[in-house]
């Protein structure tokens, strides 16, 4: 059994927490004044990156479905999106979290290399975003007679708010990371 790092539980222990922290005002996902945006999006992306394991992987889905129960059975969160669909998080978590992994194998820990992070961490919260909005109209039975034209009209409104919940928590942790890079390689 390969062990992580100190460093590594270090950050897996950041990511479980900045989660439970956000998550628990299930449903809005975007934040408003009294909460911060849910850093689901973003926990899955750092996490692939940090760490490689896909049992950390499975570790943060349940710590995800836990707070989703918690919500809805102790905080009295509505259920609405609780449906087959739900399912369809699997999928879209796991393509954020293999975004982490490639970005890893290939990143340059640079700040030049954030521009490459920022590409990646687009197109995977775009393609996250379609896999669970596409789920969510297509298996949770609210919309069964909803067509394509109606689909785009109504997930269009969510696209930008779903990007910007996640950058809001990549932008400065990446930030952090290429200082962090940049302090390690003067004092080395």
């Amino acid at each position: 059994m390969q062990f992580l790092s100190n460093r590594k539980v270090q950050i897996g222990i950041a990511l479980i927490a900045l989660m439970a922290a956000t998550r628990s005002n299930l449903f809005n996902h975007f934040g408003t004044a009294n909460f911060l945006p849910d850093a689901s999006l973003a926990v899955f992306i750092l996490a692939g990156f940090f760490i490689a394991s896909p049992a950390f992987f499975a570790a943060l889905f349940l710590e995800a479905v836990v707070i989703d129960y918690l919500a809805i059975t102790q905080f009295g969160v509505s259920d609405f999106c609780i449906t087959p669909a739900y399912w369809g998080l699997i999928p879209t978590y796991l393509v954020l979290w293999a975004a982490g992994r490639f970005y890893a194998r290939i990143a340059q820990h640079n700040l030049r290399s954030l521009s490459v992070f920022a590409a990646i961490a687009f197109v995977a919260l775009s393609i996250a975003f379609f896999i669970s909005n596409g789920a969510f109209y297509a298996f949770s039975g609210r919309f069964p007679d909803m067509n394509m034209t109606d689909y785009v009209a109504r997930v269009a409104q969510y696209y930008v708010p779903y990007l910007s919940s996640g950058v809001t928590y990549l932008v400065p942790a990446a930030l952090i990371y290429a200082l962090a890079q940049q302090r390690l390689k003067a004092h080395a």
